[in-house]
Protein backbone atom coordinates (compact mmCIF):
# COMPACT_ATOMS: atom_id res chain seq x y z
CA UNK A 1 0.00 0.00 0.00
CA UNK A 2 2.67 3.18 -0.86
CA UNK A 3 1.27 6.25 -2.96
CA UNK A 4 1.80 9.80 -2.25
CA UNK A 5 2.89 11.26 1.10
CA UNK A 6 -0.21 10.75 3.11
CA UNK A 7 0.29 14.53 4.72
CA UNK A 8 -0.92 15.90 1.15
CA UNK A 9 -4.11 15.95 -0.54
CA UNK A 10 -4.30 13.89 -4.25
CA UNK A 11 -5.87 15.98 -7.22
CA UNK A 12 -6.81 12.55 -8.92
CA UNK A 13 -9.34 11.29 -5.71
CA UNK A 14 -12.85 11.49 -6.89
CA UNK A 15 -14.39 12.74 -3.48
CA UNK A 16 -18.22 12.75 -3.95
CA UNK A 17 -17.32 9.30 -5.45
CA UNK A 18 -15.11 8.33 -2.20
CA UNK A 19 -18.01 10.33 0.03
CA UNK A 20 -20.50 7.76 -1.04
CA UNK A 21 -18.49 4.60 -0.60
CA UNK A 22 -16.48 5.62 2.39
CA UNK A 23 -19.24 8.01 4.05
CA UNK A 24 -22.33 7.02 6.28
CA UNK A 25 -22.05 3.76 7.92
CA UNK A 26 -18.45 3.43 6.92
CA UNK A 27 -17.36 6.50 8.71
CA UNK A 28 -16.06 4.33 11.72
CA UNK A 29 -13.65 3.20 9.42
CA UNK A 30 -12.40 6.13 7.96
CA UNK A 31 -11.64 7.09 11.62
CA UNK A 32 -9.98 4.17 12.12
CA UNK A 33 -7.47 4.43 8.94
CA UNK A 34 -6.70 8.13 9.78
CA UNK A 35 -5.27 7.20 13.67
CA UNK A 36 -3.46 4.60 12.52
CA UNK A 37 -1.62 6.93 9.75
CA UNK A 38 -1.12 9.69 12.57
CA UNK A 39 0.91 6.99 14.51
CA UNK A 40 2.84 5.99 11.85
CA UNK A 41 1.13 2.55 11.52
CA UNK A 42 1.30 0.26 8.63
CA UNK A 43 -2.44 -0.02 7.08
CA UNK A 44 -1.71 -4.13 5.99
CA UNK A 45 -3.69 -5.39 8.78
CA UNK A 46 -7.72 -5.87 9.29
CA UNK A 47 -9.80 -3.18 11.74
CA UNK A 48 -12.56 -4.88 13.65
CA UNK A 49 -15.76 -3.10 15.34
CA UNK A 50 -17.44 -4.45 18.11
CA UNK A 51 -21.16 -4.55 18.15
CA UNK A 52 -21.17 -3.45 15.09
CA UNK A 53 -25.06 -2.33 13.76
CA UNK A 54 -26.74 -4.11 10.90
CA UNK A 55 -26.53 -1.22 8.81
CA UNK A 56 -22.86 -0.52 9.32
CA UNK A 57 -22.42 -4.41 8.39
CA UNK A 58 -24.21 -3.63 5.15
CA UNK A 59 -21.83 -1.02 4.12
CA UNK A 60 -19.14 -2.98 4.48
CA UNK A 61 -20.88 -5.73 1.88
CA UNK A 62 -21.90 -3.07 -0.33
CA UNK A 63 -18.27 -1.87 -0.57
CA UNK A 64 -16.16 -4.95 -0.26
CA UNK A 65 -18.63 -7.27 -2.59
CA UNK A 66 -19.13 -9.83 0.25
CA UNK A 67 -20.80 -10.37 3.12
CA UNK A 68 -18.93 -10.29 6.26
CA UNK A 69 -18.53 -12.88 8.68
CA UNK A 70 -21.42 -13.70 11.19
CA UNK A 71 -21.26 -12.52 15.08
CA UNK A 72 -21.54 -9.23 16.77
CA UNK A 73 -18.06 -7.95 15.55
CA UNK A 74 -17.60 -6.18 12.00
CA UNK A 75 -14.22 -6.88 10.73
CA UNK A 76 -12.63 -5.12 7.60
CA UNK A 77 -9.52 -5.99 5.90
CA UNK A 78 -8.13 -2.81 4.76
CA UNK A 79 -5.60 -4.18 1.90
CA UNK A 80 -8.95 -5.30 0.52
CA UNK A 81 -9.96 -1.82 0.71
CA UNK A 82 -7.45 -0.22 -0.65
CA UNK A 83 -7.29 -2.33 -3.79
CA UNK A 84 -11.20 -1.56 -4.42
CA UNK A 85 -10.17 2.12 -4.00
CA UNK A 86 -6.98 1.93 -6.32
CA UNK A 87 -8.78 -0.48 -9.20
CA UNK A 88 -12.24 1.69 -9.37
CA UNK A 89 -10.35 5.00 -9.78
CA UNK A 90 -11.64 6.79 -7.07
CA UNK A 91 -8.50 7.18 -4.88
CA UNK A 92 -6.21 5.83 -7.80
CA UNK A 93 -3.46 5.55 -4.91
CA UNK A 94 -5.37 3.77 -2.23
CA UNK A 95 -6.81 4.44 0.74
CA UNK A 96 -4.21 5.92 2.23
CA UNK A 97 -4.62 8.84 0.00
CA UNK A 98 -8.43 8.45 0.43
CA UNK A 99 -8.57 9.11 3.69
CA UNK A 100 -6.27 12.60 3.63
CA UNK A 101 -8.86 13.80 0.83
CA UNK A 102 -11.41 12.92 2.88
CA UNK A 103 -10.12 14.15 6.20
CA UNK A 104 -7.38 16.93 5.61
CA UNK A 105 -3.71 16.29 5.22
CA UNK A 106 -2.14 13.57 8.19
CA UNK A 107 0.69 14.25 10.40
CA UNK A 108 2.77 11.57 11.54
CA UNK A 109 2.53 11.99 15.11
CA UNK A 110 5.52 9.66 16.22
CA UNK A 111 7.43 11.27 13.79
CA UNK A 112 6.29 14.82 15.40
CA UNK A 113 7.10 14.08 18.54
CA UNK A 114 10.18 12.54 17.78
CA UNK A 115 11.50 15.87 16.80
CA UNK A 116 10.06 17.95 19.21
CA UNK A 117 11.65 15.63 21.76
CA UNK A 118 14.93 16.41 19.57
CA UNK A 119 14.08 19.77 20.23
CA UNK A 120 13.58 20.27 23.95
CA UNK A 121 16.95 18.00 24.43
CA UNK A 122 18.76 20.64 22.33
CA UNK A 123 17.35 23.25 24.38
CA UNK A 124 18.20 21.38 27.56
CA UNK A 125 21.41 20.94 26.30
CA UNK A 126 22.95 24.09 28.52
CA UNK A 127 21.76 22.98 31.94
CA UNK A 128 22.34 19.34 31.57
CA UNK A 129 25.85 20.01 30.79
CA UNK A 130 25.45 21.95 34.52
CA UNK A 131 23.65 19.38 36.07
CA UNK A 132 25.88 16.98 35.00
CA UNK A 133 29.11 17.98 36.63
CA UNK A 134 27.05 19.14 40.30
CA UNK A 135 25.87 15.89 41.57
CA UNK A 136 24.23 17.82 44.11
CA UNK A 137 21.85 18.94 41.59
CA UNK A 138 20.65 15.77 39.97
CA UNK A 139 17.67 15.74 41.93
CA UNK A 140 16.72 19.26 41.56
CA UNK A 141 17.27 18.48 37.51
CA UNK A 142 15.02 15.19 37.22
CA UNK A 143 12.59 16.99 38.96
CA UNK A 144 12.56 19.92 37.06
CA UNK A 145 11.72 17.23 33.90
CA UNK A 146 9.69 15.40 35.55
CA UNK A 147 7.23 18.05 36.75
CA UNK A 148 7.15 20.00 33.25
CA UNK A 149 7.67 23.19 34.88
CA UNK A 150 9.68 24.63 31.84
CA UNK A 151 6.99 23.68 29.26
CA UNK A 152 4.68 25.26 31.01
CA UNK A 153 6.46 28.39 31.41
CA UNK A 154 7.38 28.81 27.70
CA UNK A 155 5.33 26.84 25.53
CA UNK A 156 7.82 25.44 23.17
CA UNK A 157 11.51 24.64 22.29
CA UNK A 158 12.46 27.98 20.63
CA UNK A 159 11.10 30.27 23.45
CA UNK A 160 12.78 28.23 26.48
CA UNK A 161 16.22 27.48 24.95
CA UNK A 162 17.13 30.92 25.49
CA UNK A 163 15.60 30.65 29.02
CA UNK A 164 16.73 27.35 29.86
CA UNK A 165 20.62 28.85 28.14
CA UNK A 166 20.24 32.06 30.68
CA UNK A 167 19.42 29.23 33.65
CA UNK A 168 22.54 27.49 32.98
CA UNK A 169 24.87 30.23 33.46
CA UNK A 170 22.95 31.93 36.65
CA UNK A 171 23.16 27.74 38.38
CA UNK A 172 27.02 27.67 37.43
CA UNK A 173 27.83 30.41 39.04
CA UNK A 174 25.67 29.45 42.54
CA UNK A 175 27.03 30.33 45.35
CA UNK A 176 27.91 33.68 44.59
CA UNK A 177 30.09 36.04 46.98
CA UNK A 178 27.59 38.20 48.55
CA UNK A 179 26.62 39.92 44.67
CA UNK A 180 23.73 42.00 44.86
CA UNK A 181 20.92 40.02 43.06
CA UNK A 182 20.44 42.72 40.20
CA UNK A 183 23.64 42.28 39.68
CA UNK A 184 24.28 38.94 39.74
CA UNK A 185 21.19 38.62 36.98
CA UNK A 186 22.69 41.43 35.09
CA UNK A 187 26.17 39.36 34.63
CA UNK A 188 24.71 35.93 34.22
CA UNK A 189 21.23 36.47 32.41
CA UNK A 190 21.56 39.87 30.99
CA UNK A 191 18.95 40.81 32.50
CA UNK A 192 19.36 43.12 35.87
CA UNK A 193 15.51 42.57 36.53
CA UNK A 194 15.55 38.46 35.57
CA UNK A 195 15.69 37.34 38.84
CA UNK A 196 13.27 39.53 39.94
CA UNK A 197 9.68 37.81 41.75
CA UNK A 198 7.04 36.49 39.51
CA UNK A 199 9.79 36.00 36.24
CA UNK A 200 10.24 32.46 34.61
CA UNK A 201 14.14 32.86 35.21
CA UNK A 202 13.74 33.42 39.06
CA UNK A 203 10.99 30.60 39.68
CA UNK A 204 13.49 28.05 38.06
CA UNK A 205 16.61 29.48 39.44
CA UNK A 206 15.26 29.67 42.69
CA UNK A 207 14.48 25.89 42.80
CA UNK A 208 17.91 25.16 42.53
CA UNK A 209 18.92 27.86 45.23
CA UNK A 210 16.86 25.59 47.21
CA UNK A 211 18.92 22.50 46.90
CA UNK A 212 22.29 24.05 47.10
CA UNK A 213 21.59 26.18 50.52
CA UNK A 214 19.20 22.98 51.87
CA UNK A 215 16.39 25.46 52.46
CA UNK A 216 13.45 23.45 50.88
CA UNK A 217 11.03 25.82 52.30
CA UNK A 218 12.77 29.28 53.34
CA UNK A 219 11.46 32.62 51.82
CA UNK A 220 13.26 33.69 49.02
CA UNK A 221 15.21 36.58 50.04
CA UNK A 222 16.45 34.05 52.76
CA UNK A 223 17.17 31.16 50.01
CA UNK A 224 19.27 34.02 47.72
CA UNK A 225 21.44 35.08 51.09
CA UNK A 226 22.43 31.47 51.82
CA UNK A 227 23.51 30.99 48.24
CA UNK A 228 25.88 34.04 48.47
CA UNK A 229 22.93 36.30 46.27
CA UNK A 230 21.61 39.45 48.44
CA UNK A 231 17.96 41.19 47.85
CA UNK A 232 18.05 44.51 49.22
CA UNK A 233 21.08 43.81 51.43
CA UNK A 234 21.22 46.72 53.40
CA UNK A 235 16.99 46.50 55.16
CA UNK A 236 17.82 43.65 56.53
CA UNK A 237 19.52 43.51 59.59
CA UNK A 238 20.29 41.59 63.07
CA UNK A 239 21.43 43.15 66.15
CA UNK A 240 24.06 41.60 68.00
CA UNK A 241 26.22 41.95 71.11
CA UNK A 242 29.20 40.49 72.61
CA UNK A 243 30.44 39.40 69.13
CA UNK A 244 34.45 39.01 69.38
CA UNK A 245 34.73 40.21 65.60
CA UNK A 246 38.65 39.97 64.00
CA UNK A 247 41.08 41.73 62.43
CA UNK A 248 40.62 40.46 58.72
CA UNK A 249 37.53 42.06 57.42
CA UNK A 250 35.52 45.49 57.96
CA UNK A 251 32.68 43.64 59.73
CA UNK A 252 35.08 41.80 61.83
CA UNK A 253 37.08 45.05 63.10
CA UNK A 254 34.03 46.76 63.29
CA UNK A 255 32.82 44.20 65.97
CA UNK A 256 35.20 44.01 67.82
CA UNK A 257 35.81 47.56 67.76
CA UNK A 258 31.74 47.96 69.55
CA UNK A 259 32.91 44.61 71.69
CA UNK A 260 35.89 46.28 73.31
CA UNK A 261 33.54 48.76 75.15
CA UNK A 262 30.42 46.66 75.58
CA UNK A 263 27.94 48.33 72.93
CA UNK A 264 25.76 46.43 70.64
CA UNK A 265 26.05 46.28 66.66
CA UNK A 266 23.01 46.21 63.91
CA UNK A 267 24.30 44.18 61.13
CA UNK A 268 23.16 44.44 57.75
CA UNK A 269 22.87 41.48 55.28
CA UNK A 270 25.43 43.10 53.07
CA UNK A 271 27.66 42.83 55.72
CA UNK A 272 27.35 39.73 56.92
CA UNK A 273 27.60 37.79 52.97
CA UNK A 274 29.66 40.53 51.59
CA UNK A 275 32.27 40.87 54.59
CA UNK A 276 31.60 38.25 56.74
CA UNK A 277 33.72 38.48 60.25
CA UNK A 278 35.01 35.42 61.76
CA UNK A 279 32.39 34.05 64.13
CA UNK A 280 32.41 32.80 67.36
CA UNK A 281 31.71 28.84 68.13
CA UNK A 282 30.39 28.50 71.93
CA UNK A 283 27.52 29.27 72.96
CA UNK A 284 25.28 31.61 71.18
CA UNK A 285 21.83 32.88 72.82
CA UNK A 286 19.03 34.10 71.00
CA UNK A 287 16.25 36.50 72.07
CA UNK A 288 13.05 37.97 70.66
CA UNK A 289 13.09 41.55 71.87
CA UNK A 290 15.71 43.87 71.47
CA UNK A 291 15.34 45.17 75.23
CA UNK A 292 16.83 42.23 76.37
CA UNK A 293 20.36 43.27 74.32
CA UNK A 294 20.43 46.45 75.65
CA UNK A 295 20.04 45.50 79.08
CA UNK A 296 22.53 43.11 78.75
CA UNK A 297 24.95 45.81 77.37
CA UNK A 298 23.86 47.78 80.06
CA UNK A 299 24.91 45.08 82.67
CA UNK A 300 27.27 42.90 81.54
CA UNK A 301 29.31 45.38 78.83
CA UNK A 302 32.07 43.85 77.33
CA UNK A 303 31.78 40.55 79.51
CA UNK A 304 28.78 39.80 77.37
CA UNK A 305 28.91 36.50 75.76
CA UNK A 306 27.50 36.74 72.22
CA UNK A 307 23.55 37.61 72.34
CA UNK A 308 21.51 37.75 68.70
CA UNK A 309 18.03 39.38 68.55
CA UNK A 310 15.62 38.08 66.34
CA UNK A 311 13.47 41.29 66.72
CA UNK A 312 10.45 39.39 65.86
CA UNK A 313 10.19 37.03 63.19
CA UNK A 314 13.44 36.39 62.30
CA UNK A 315 14.23 37.99 58.54
CA UNK A 316 17.01 37.18 56.14
CA UNK A 317 19.77 38.71 57.77
CA UNK A 318 19.02 37.32 61.23
CA UNK A 319 18.20 33.52 59.43
CA UNK A 320 21.79 33.75 57.30
CA UNK A 321 24.03 34.59 61.01
CA UNK A 322 22.10 32.01 62.56
CA UNK A 323 22.67 29.71 60.02
CA UNK A 324 26.30 30.55 59.47
CA UNK A 325 26.86 30.51 63.20
CA UNK A 326 25.27 26.80 63.11
CA UNK A 327 27.63 26.10 60.70
CA UNK A 328 30.64 26.60 62.54
CA UNK A 329 29.53 24.23 65.30
CA UNK A 330 28.12 27.05 67.78
CA UNK A 331 25.96 26.02 70.14
CA UNK A 332 22.43 28.05 70.00
CA UNK A 333 19.63 28.48 72.19
CA UNK A 334 16.54 30.36 72.01
CA UNK A 335 14.00 32.32 74.60
CA UNK A 336 11.36 34.35 73.20
CA UNK A 337 7.95 35.77 74.80
CA UNK A 338 5.12 33.45 76.19
CA UNK A 339 2.56 34.22 73.42
CA UNK A 340 1.59 32.61 70.70
CA UNK A 341 3.45 34.95 68.35
CA UNK A 342 6.61 34.13 70.51
CA UNK A 343 5.80 30.45 69.88
CA UNK A 344 5.82 31.03 66.10
CA UNK A 345 9.10 33.01 66.40
CA UNK A 346 9.89 29.48 68.03
CA UNK A 347 8.86 27.30 65.71
CA UNK A 348 10.49 28.62 62.70
CA UNK A 349 14.03 28.94 64.39
CA UNK A 350 13.45 25.16 66.04
CA UNK A 351 12.07 23.86 62.36
CA UNK A 352 14.77 25.30 60.69
CA UNK A 353 17.83 25.17 63.15
CA UNK A 354 19.45 22.89 65.39
CA UNK A 355 18.17 24.97 68.42
CA UNK A 356 17.84 24.33 71.87
CA UNK A 357 15.43 26.23 74.33
CA UNK A 358 16.22 28.42 76.51
CA UNK A 359 13.66 28.97 79.66
CA UNK A 360 11.59 28.84 76.74
CA UNK A 361 9.58 25.87 78.32
CA UNK A 362 6.28 24.38 79.67
CA UNK A 363 8.50 24.04 83.08
CA UNK A 364 9.83 28.04 83.01
CA UNK A 365 6.17 28.98 82.14
CA UNK A 366 4.43 27.41 84.86
CA UNK A 367 6.94 28.98 87.32
CA UNK A 368 6.98 32.25 85.83
CA UNK A 369 3.50 32.46 85.92
CA UNK A 370 2.70 31.19 89.85
CA UNK A 371 5.29 33.78 91.04
CA UNK A 372 4.18 36.85 88.93
CA UNK A 373 0.73 36.43 87.32
CA UNK A 374 0.82 38.74 84.25
CA UNK A 375 -2.04 39.89 81.56
CA UNK A 376 -4.35 38.01 79.39
CA UNK A 377 -3.36 35.45 76.66
CA UNK A 378 -4.94 36.35 73.24
CA UNK A 379 -4.98 35.17 69.89
CA UNK A 380 -4.95 31.63 68.32
CA UNK A 381 -2.99 29.34 70.38
CA UNK A 382 -0.62 27.16 67.52
CA UNK A 383 1.28 24.22 69.19
CA UNK A 384 5.17 24.29 70.01
CA UNK A 385 7.13 22.05 68.17
CA UNK A 386 10.12 21.88 70.20
CA UNK A 387 8.17 21.53 73.62
CA UNK A 388 4.65 19.50 73.56
CA UNK A 389 3.74 20.31 76.75
CA UNK A 390 4.20 24.23 76.07
CA UNK A 391 0.81 25.25 74.09
CA UNK A 392 -1.26 23.38 76.24
CA UNK A 393 0.56 24.87 79.46
CA UNK A 394 -0.23 28.06 78.02
CA UNK A 395 -3.92 27.39 76.81
CA UNK A 396 -4.55 26.56 80.59
CA UNK A 397 -3.33 29.30 82.22
CA UNK A 398 -4.08 31.79 80.21
CA UNK A 399 -1.38 33.95 80.95
CA UNK A 400 0.92 35.85 78.70
CA UNK A 401 4.38 36.01 79.96
CA UNK A 402 7.15 39.09 77.85
CA UNK A 403 10.53 38.65 77.83
CA UNK A 404 11.16 41.53 79.89
CA UNK A 405 9.46 39.69 83.35
CA UNK A 406 12.27 37.25 82.93
CA UNK A 407 15.35 40.34 82.14
CA UNK A 408 16.98 39.82 85.52
CA UNK A 409 16.90 35.54 85.21
CA UNK A 410 18.40 35.74 81.37
CA UNK A 411 21.35 38.17 81.94
CA UNK A 412 22.12 36.25 85.28
CA UNK A 413 22.52 33.44 82.54
CA UNK A 414 24.53 35.26 80.35
CA UNK A 415 26.69 36.57 82.60
CA UNK A 416 27.22 32.92 84.30
CA UNK A 417 28.41 32.06 80.55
Amino acid sequence: MTGKNVGEPDDRVDRDRLSRLLGGELTWLVERVRKRLERGESLDTSVTLTSATQEQRDAVHRLLGRRPRAGAALTVALPAVDEILRRSGASPDGLAAAVTALTGPITDRAARAATLDTAWRRAFAPLTAVANSRAELAEWYARLHATGLVRRLTSTPETAGPLLADLARVVADLPSSGEPLSTFAARTAHDAHALDDGRPLATLALGAARVLAGLPEAPSREVWASVGVVRDDVSSTVLTLGFPGDAHTATGRALAAFHAVGQPVVLTLRQLVGAPPRLPTGSIAICENPVVVTTAADRLGPACPPLVCTHGQPGAAVMHLLRTLAETGADLRFHGDFDWGGVRIGNVLFDRLPIHPWRFDASTYRTVVAAHPGTALAGTPVAATWDPHLAPAMTELATKVEEERLLDTLVQDLAAD
